[in-house]
């Protein structure tokens, strides 16, 4: 499958942007944390702005689109400027259109057969989502055990207090969560605020390690 863009940071920002200009601020604020990754999710109809917006304005920012449920996505977020692609799931015609487009592609998993399926596709990082609900540390334990190969990227239900445990899992290869970016430090443009958070998720996360191909 096609290999993951470079980023050293081992905590991915899940980000739900209601105002594009917005974003390129943002992504400063986080690259100022220590952070080099960023997910603008397609919660919101700013989404596609905001990706082009940090595609263009940091290049040093690897901004990836969350929250791609459908095919016709794909060709949107690439056409913005998205070097890698998540999902809350996965379906053929998804794999399909990433493989296309030659995106990156994370595609979520909640279950060992899901995960299954997923590496008969070629996936060996994946979307855990959502982690707390799909079982959080004892699903990933779980996993380690049938499927050492596959890594992942929980998302969902990891904040600051558990950050340090998930990352210590060694099927872990980086987390997602939305502490990063506060809606009300969004509203009030509290770029500092954000700098601070990130920083802190830095010195706990550390680097990250080579990147598996997806």
């Amino acid at each position: 499958m096609i290999a993951l863009p470079r980023f050293q940071s081992r905590v991915v920002p899940v980000i739900a942007l209601h105002d594009a200009t917005q974003a390129v601020r943002l992504a400063h604020a986080l690259l100022d944390g220590g952070i080099d990754v960023m997910e603008i999710t397609l919660r919101t109809p700013q989404a596609l702005q905001a990706i082009e917006a940090v595609a263009r304005d940091v290049p040093q920012m690897v901004v990836a689109a969350g929250t791609v449920t459908r095919a016709a996505e794909v060709a949107s977020v690439c056409a913005a400027g998205a070097r890698l692609a998540l999902s809350p799931g996965l379906t053929q015609t998804l794999v399909r259109a990433a493989c296309d487009a030659g995106l990156p592609f994370i595609p979520g998993v909640m279950t060992p057969g899901e995960v299954m399926a997923a590496r008969e596709q070629g996936f060996g990082l994946l979307k855990l989502f959502p982690a707390a609900q799909a079982g959080g540390l004892a699903m990933l334990q779980a996993l380690a055990g049938p499927l050492p190969e596959i890594r992942f990227c929980p998302t969902g239900g990891i904040h600051p207090d558990n950050l340090g445990s998930y990352l210590a899992q060694r099927n872990v290869a980086f987390v997602g969560g939305s502490w990063l970016t506060p809606p009300d430090m969004l509203a009030k443009r509290d770029w500092a605020g954000i700098t601070a958070l990130a920083r802190a998720a830095s010195a706990l996360s550390g680097p990250a390690t080579d990147s598996p191909a997806t």
